[in-house]
């Protein structure tokens, strides 16, 4: 069985998704993009601001159903700028801390929602 996990700190979802789903063991987290969720629009800022947003969104996402990032067990980076790639990693370095760090991909990609430079979704474990 499955069921949706909603954050009201974290953006509502801006199309036909969930936040994140949960079963028994795991919970998949629909990619964040850097948007406030107080106003919908995506943070101002570089690649470092929309990066910290991402995780902060994410984070509240895992808080929702009682995970954090040390959960977590899989990630995907999305960048519209490969060249963003260190320092988006410098920012994610910040929140995943525990070992086993998650396994990751990273891909740079044509274009992301409302302009974002960076999405991340996430799979954690119970």
């Amino acid at each position: 069985m499955s069921y949706s996990v909603r954050s009201k700190n974290a953006p509502a979802a801006i199309g036909p998704y969930s936040q994140a789903v949960s079963t028994d063991q795991l919970l998949f987290l629909s990619g964040q993009i850097p948007l406030d969720p107080h106003t919908g629009n995506i943070v101002e800022g570089d690649i470092t601001a929309q990066a910290h947003q991402v995780l902060r969104n994410l984070g509240e996402v895992l808080a929702a159903a009682g995970l954090s990032y040390a959960n977590v067990v899989k990630t995907t980076v999305l960048l519209a700028d490969i060249a963003d790639f260190a320092a988006v990693n410098s920012v994610y370095a910040e929140y995943f801390v525990a070992d086993p760090l998650p396994a990751r991909a990273a891909f740079a990609v044509a274009a992301l929602p409302k302009g974002a430079l960076v999405e991340i979704e996430a799979i954690a474990a119970y």
